[in-house]
């Protein structure tokens, strides 16, 4: 038996392209748990409307955060094998099929699904392929999966305790590494892919980096990145300006060595997600376009190459100004110790 879990607060706006895209499924699940953490819009009423479509049930668990609504839908669903996703994304056809094919392998206890930036302005654009990973960058043998799309056995699941309810962000990071000790390898399903919309402001993106940052500081996460970036911009970046100023303008060529290591990677992902940009305008108007300008003219490469070390920095800052505050709050609270995992 397989059932599909997702938590939902507030998403009226965006529930229907999720629910149509699991009615549109290739493969049916046996059922869907939805579980809601108190919204104030008409979320619950769209989700009542799908009843008759989909094998659909709704919990109310008001104030519940993620890693709550999630546990709560992982103890009431009645399947074996648990198929997770998110409010605000889009299942491709095939998502169901494939991410819970490899299960046919009886040593299989986790599958991680992909994901995939439904861009639709030069900004998204932008920052798309600033943060997100294109697939040829993955190490399948290493890499752990967003909750929007992945799937494992409840058994696997209650052996790790759910999802660390005592944290509001990188919950899932925490729940892959601890399922990483307990169920062997993950298998990856590239096939199996759900599309989502990057942020669509520049405040929105760094309200959404400082709370991974804090969150990774309440969880002791990563302390030699973060480490590497206080040290690149309170001390290797000034040190080469003065150095620049003071001592020789050749060093002004070491600072553009850096920016140009820096913004590799994010400018050969860019003539990827401006294809993308494209065709999703195209399906949408029936022309390309990007922010109002066409997309393949000179303006919007430009606003997309500009807006790429903008977005670079931002989150960085962002990512310094948060860490510091998770792990403070590390310090009071004491939260419980993720890393070790019983085996019995």
């Amino acid at each position: 038996m397989i059932s599909v879990i997702c938590t939902v607060l507030n998403e009226g706006e965006s529930i229907r392209a999720l629910l149509e895209s699991l009615a549109a499924q290739t493969q049916s699940p046996d059922e869907i748990v939805v579980v809601d953490g108190g919204s104030r819009d008409n979320t619950v009423a769209i989700l009542h409307e799908y009843a008759a479509r989909l094998p659909l049930r709704v919990i109310s668990q008001p104030g519940a955060n993620i890693s709550a609504g999630r546990n709560r839908a992982l103890t009431d669903a009645r399947g074996d094998i648990i198929a997770i996703t998110d409010a605000g994304v889009v299942l491709d056809a095939d998502w169901l099929r494939q991410i819970t094919l490899p299960f046919s392998d009886a040593a299989v206890n986790v599958v991680c699904g992909w994901f995939e930036a439904d861009v639709r302005t030069v900004f998204e654009a932008a920052l798309g392929a600033t943060t997100l990973p294109h697939l040829r960058d993955i190490d399948p043998h290493t890499f752990l999966p967003s909750s929007r799309s992945v799937a494992v056995r409840k058994a696997a699941c209650k052996q790790v305790g759910g999802y660390p309810e005592w944290l509001d962000y990188c919950e899932d990071l925490i729940f892959d590494m601890r399922l990483k000790q307990v169920a062997g390898a993950f298998a990856f399903a590239p096939q199996a892919v759900a599309h989502f919309r990057p942020r669509p402001s520049l405040g929105a993106f760094y309200r959404q980096y400082y709370r991974y940052a804090r969150g990774d500081g309440k969880a002791d996460l990563w302390r030699k990145r973060h480490a590497v970036r206080y040290v690149t911009y309170l001390v290797a970046a000034p040190a080469i300006i003065v150095l620049a100023l003071l001592v020789h303008p050749a060093f002004w060529l070491l600072a553009l060595a850096g920016a140009a290591v820096y913004l590799r990677t994010p400018y050969r992902r860019l003539p990827e997600m401006m294809r993308r940009l494209a065709l999703s305008n195209l399906s949408r108007h029936g022309r390309p376009i990007g922010n109002g300008r066409p997309v393949g003219r000179p303006y919007a490469w430009g606003m997309a190459m500009v807006w790429v070390p903008v977005i670079r920095v931002v989150g960085d800052i962002a990512k310094m100004l948060g860490y510091p505050v998770g792990l403070a709050w590390r310090r009071r609270t004491q939260p419980p110790e993720w890393r070790v995992v019983s085996s019995a």
